[in-house]
């Protein structure tokens, strides 16, 4: 016997069970992007390396350590997308969408990063975005975020997500505090970790970020970003907060909050929680103004968030609002004797042209009428459809209620189409 072959290490499967689960966040994922006016794009897997080296930065992480990169047969540098802004970016304006027009897009899809494989965070992971072009005002900052916060609503997790904000002023005003704090940092370099040391001179408002104590104990006598905003920015943080004032969205102001990626400008904001042990980052965002003119498109103001779908069902999981399905059919076809298997066959095409909404399942695999119901209750469904000879003599067929109290009741086969749409209407 040959050795079974495994999955790639942070590339998982998701099996029936979960599938089911992750159906149901998809279904209020839609439902709450198009009651907000989006309208959903789709693009490839597999981009030009230069698209992300041009967008996300060469120095990051993820262009230098966790891009699943190769040449093709042609020579070009290829790269799985790693994430989603920068390939919708590039789809948009390759599409004509952008310039001098205002769009609502929303995206979801497979991403690829070669990290650690962790609980919730997976080599191949899958990804919920929301991009929004031709609005430079807070207003639209505000509905990305209002937009985000509907769907912890819908999912009935508010009490569990806390909102972040911060607001990293213009390209310029960005370059005066990394001077700012670079300067300050090369003072006590010696009690940087090695990370930070190397981000000092490549990205060093990532240092920001860092998880090391020593390191966050060092930046609180570190310059604030809030002192070298600009004034338009500090407006335009201003009304982006009195907008989430008043639609109620409570938030923290988090001034080492930066995102890891070099395109983000003003506004940046996450949703973090605690439900998953350590803070967790469920979903992140923030405006992009420059990017599509960086792409080679003309200026467009933009602002967006993405969303990790394997971290968000793993926070549903825990707090168990998703539930495994119980049954993957309504109404189980029993036949017995051969004109009774192909009459049933027959009908239960009939029942799924007539009920769509109904799932009709069709025993295979022969058996006897025990088997078969055995195999209808393990399957879940609400009712047996049982034919016989004497069903079949009388053009007939037996209801059997597999989980109510209720008779058994026999119908002709003209009448069944009617029957059924009546009970699962």
């Amino acid at each position: 016997m040959s050795k079974p072959i495994q999955a790639i290490r942070g590339m998982n499967d998701c099996l029936p069970a979960e599938t089911a689960q992750w159906q149901q966040v998809e279904s209020v994922i839609r439902q709450t992007v198009a009651s907000y006016g989006y309208s959903e794009i789709r693009f490839p897997i597999v981009e030009f390396t230069d698209l992300f080296k041009r967008s996300v930065g060469e120095v990051t992480d993820i262009v230098e350590k966790e891009m699943y990169t190769f040449e093709d047969r042609n020579g070009d540098s290829l790269s799985l997308r790693p994430e989603g802004t920068a390939v919708c970016v590039r789809a948009a304006n390759q599409g004509a969408l952008l310039y001098n027009q205002q769009q609502r897009l929303w995206y979801t899809g497979p991403m690829f990063r070669h990290e650690r494989p962790q609980k919730g965070r997976y080599r191949q992971f899958h990804q919920f975005g929301v991009e929004s072009y031709g609005f430079a005002g807070p207003d639209m900052d505000a509905e990305v975020i209002l937009l985000s916060a509907r769907l912890w609503k819908a999912f009935n997790i508010s009490e569990h997500l806390t909102l972040e904000i911060n607001s990293l002023g213009s390209n310029e005003s960005r370059t005066d505090y990394s001077a700012a704090l670079v300067e300050y940092l090369s003072q006590h370099e010696d009690k940087l970790d090695e990370d930070s040391k190397r981000r000092l001179t490549t990205n060093p408002l990532r240092i920001l970020d860092s998880k090391n104590p020593d390191v966050q104990s060092l930046l609180e006598n570190a310059p604030k970003l809030s002192d070298y905003l600009d004034d338009e920015s500090v407006e335009h943080f201003k009304q982006l907060r009195l907008r989430l004032d008043a639609a109620g969205i409570e938030y923290v102001v988090n001034e080492r909050l930066v995102r890891g990626l070099d395109y983000y400008n003003r506004t940046v904001f996450e949703w973090v929680t605690t439900s998953l042990g350590s803070q967790g980052t469920v979903l992140a965002g923030g405006r992009y103004d420059g990017l599509v003119e960086q792409l080679g498109g003309k200026p467009t103001p933009a602002v967006g968030f993405a969303m990790g779908i394997e971290r968000l069902v793993l926070l549903l999981q825990t707090l168990e609002i998703l539930k495994e399905p119980t049954s993957t059919a309504d109404v189980y076809m029993v036949a017995a004797g051969e004109q009774a298997e192909i009459k049933a066959v027959e009908i239960a095409e009939i029942l799924r042209q007539a009920a769509p909404q109904v799932r009709v399942v069709n025993h295979c695999g022969g058996g006897n009428f025990k088997k078969q119901m055995k195999r209808a209750d393990k399957v879940g469904a609400s009712i047996a459809l049982i034919l016989g000879d004497d069903e079949i003599t009388n053009q007939q067929i037996t209801l059997k209620y597999l989980r109510e109290n209720v008779e058994q009741e026999v119908v002709s086969w003209s009448e069944l189409e009617e029957r059924i749409n009546t009970i699962f209407a």
